[in-house]
């Protein structure tokens, strides 16, 4: 087996490959960098597997916090893994979008799954999954339930701040004149989407666009990001796991290297 690791901000990732390049099995664990979260999803997944630690013939760690995981065979960057799990599970797809937690970046790709071109946002909160967060938080929500406000919306509330700190002022500002809870969800969404269609628009889209991790699963943002885009954009299968399908795939590929 091979095993692909994505240690995020949030959420830690774990994927096994077999001999034959098939995805034995993948976990996700709503813990990130600092915390149990990779262990535990470590031992749900080899207990689902039916295998043992020393099975795993060689490891790739990816992810925000892949510095601090000092157990893999190798550390790989996010993009070129996420690029690697996105041409195994979508083989046509051109452009990749993965908002994170504490960035959010872009992909461009060829036919064949090299990387052409990448942008990344990752000085600011604004255009990641925590602006979205703090927007749950002052809506009174999960952030998994903003995408169930967003989508009774009945319009959108522009959020004009591009600082989240002075975005969820503006929110609470908002809230307090009256408007409609269901319409700042919107509105949030919609910031984020124009914030990610601005790198899009610098690392030059092409048709086929997938959206990697947690936020693929917030469907009103698949929509919202579309609708900016102006082409449809499809949620990868097992989004979450892209980035550790992908270095699942790297581990398989260097380990042939040392034979």
């Amino acid at each position: 087996m091979y095993l692909g690791i994505d240690i995020g901000s949030s959420s830690s990732k774990a994927a096994l490959l077999n001999e034959e390049g098939t995805i034995a099995g993948t976990q996700v664990v709503n813990l990130g960098t600092g915390t149990q979260g990779i262990q535990t999803a470590l031992d749900e997944l080899y207990e689902r597997a039916g295998i043992s630690p020393g099975q795993v013939l060689y490891t790739v760690v990816t992810g925000y916090g892949r510095l601090l995981y000092t157990e893999a065979d190798k550390q790989i960057t996010e993009i070129t893994c996420h690029a690697k799990g996105i041409h195994y599970l979508m083989p046509d797809v051109r452009t990749v979008v993965d908002i994170g937690g504490q960035d959010s970046k872009v992909i461009r790709m060829d036919s064949g799954g090299t990387v052409q071109n990448f942008v990344m946002n990752e000085k600011c909160a604004a255009g990641t999954g925590r602006f979205l967060e703090v927007m749950a938080r002052v809506l009174g929500c999960s952030i998994g339930d903003l995408s169930c406000l967003a989508a009774q919306a009945t319009q959108d509330v522009a959020i004009s701040s591009v600082c989240t700190v002075f975005a969820e002022s503006e929110v609470i500002s908002q809230l307090s004149q009256g408007q409609h809870p269901n319409d700042v969800a919107r509105g949030a969404l919609r910031a984020v989407a124009k914030r990610v269609a601005g790198l899009c628009g610098r690392v030059g889209v092409e048709d086929s666009v997938a959206m990697s991790g947690g936020v693929a699963l917030n469907q009103t943002m698949v929509e919202v990001l579309s609708q900016e885009l102006g082409r449809p954009v499809v949620p990868a299968p097992d989004s979450q796991a892209v980035g550790a399908i992908g270095a699942a795939l790297l581990a398989r590929e260097q380990y042939r290297k040392t034979r």
